[in-house]
């Protein structure tokens, strides 16, 4: 290989690399700056479950995330556009946990008391607090409502699919499926909301799953009921006692 074919392939080799290293840092810049972003929405949900929504305020959620207000506002203009990205945020973490939780049922189709006791464990995780926080607040505040309105029912289209997929069986009579799904919901979250506010006897409270339960079997299709694997499971964990799980 002569010189000048040397010193092409090393000017070639340079300037590639020359060209590589803005990329690179435009890379690790976009990194960090997602990372941050990440930490003040994370650090918003963490303010509307210890103060409400009326105290999260940008200064609060910057001292929540261990940053200036100034370095929070770099990401995010005001405090609507973090509420914005913390709603976005917060409804994929919970189909999120919700999908672990079906995920850790049984393989095969998954026994009643399985699901609902995973439908519990989701109403009672921490961020249904920032949900509920959330929900009260869009009642007056027309902006908020906005933006909860859509991602929520985003949440539900997809908690329903998923309710679709674990009773198969039960597609035949959509209706009687549909009436079980709100019966569910109405009832976990308005006991999961009732305990933010006030305790319940837990023998009241096992009282109401079993009832729920047996509500739920009575919609079933016959041959469901019917089921062994859709049977009233004997010495089952009270759907009550999952939060000390």
């Amino acid at each position: 290989m002569n010189t000048s074919t040397t010193n092409f392939a090393t000017r070639r080799r340079l300037r590639k690399a020359a060209a590589d290293r803005p990329a690179k840092e435009i890379g690790r810049q976009a990194q960090k700056s997602a990372s941050t972003r990440k930490l003040i929405v994370e650090a918003a949900l963490q303010c509307l479950i210890k103060y409400g929504y009326a105290q999260t305020t940008t200064p609060r959620i910057a001292e929540e995330a261990g940053l200036s207000r100034g370095a929070m506002m770099h990401h995010f203009s005001n405090r609507h556009t973090v509420i914005q990205a913390a709603i976005e945020y917060l409804h994929t973490k919970r189909l999120r946990a919700f999908r672990r939780a079906i995920s850790t049922l049984p393989e095969g189709q998954p026994h009643l008391h399985d699901a609902l006791a995973a439908y519990w464990k989701h109403v009672t995780h921490p961020l249904f607090v920032a949900f509920h926080e959330l929900a009260v607040a869009a009642r007056t505040d027309k902006e908020l409502e906005k933006i909860l309105r859509p991602a929520e029912q985003a949440f539900y289209r997809e908690w329903y699919k998923l309710a679709v997929d674990l009773f198969p069986e039960w597609q035949g009579d959509r209706g009687k499926f549909d009436l079980a799904l709100n019966l569910v919901q109405i009832t976990l979250e308005g006991l999961a909301i009732r305990r933010l506010s006030a305790s319940l006897d837990p023998k009241a409270e096992d009282q109401l799953f079993d009832y729920l339960e047996e509500c739920l079997r009575n919609l079933m299709p016959t041959k469901m009921q019917e089921s062994k694997q859709y049977a009233r499971r004997k010495n089952a964990k009270k759907l009550s006692t999952t939060l000390a799980e």
